[in-house]
C-alpha cells in the first residue's frame, strides 16, 4: 500500500491490514457504507468508504495513521 497507494485496494485489504496490527475494523451500521478502522490506544479513527476501488486518498490516510500508531509505540 505505501508503494502504490493509487492500486486496486479492497476493503478486504484494509480488513487484513488492521487484523496484524491488532486494530479494529468495523464494518458499516445502520445502512452507512463507511467501515471504521481503530487502534487500541489511539483517539483515532478512520472512515474508509467500502466502494471499490477504495480511493488513494484513503490508502494515504491508512499509512499515516500505520506511521502514527507505531511512532507513539516507540520509546525515545
Amino acid at each position: 500500500m505505501r508503494r502504490n497507494p493509487a492500486g486496486v485496494w479492497s476493503i478486504g485489504d484494509i480488513q487484513r491490514l488492521a487484523e496484524q496490527m491488532g486494530w479494529t475494523c468495523l464494518p458499516p451500521s445502520g445502512g452507512g457504507s463507511h467501515w471504521k478502522i481503530s487502534a487500541p490506544d489511539s483517539d483515532m479513527i478512520l472512515t474508509v468508504p467500502a466502494k471499490r476501488p477504495i480511493k488513494t486518498i484513503y490508502i494515504r490516510r491508512l499509512i499515516m495513521m500505520v506511521d502514527e500508531v507505531a511512532n507513539n509505540g516507540k520509546a525515545d
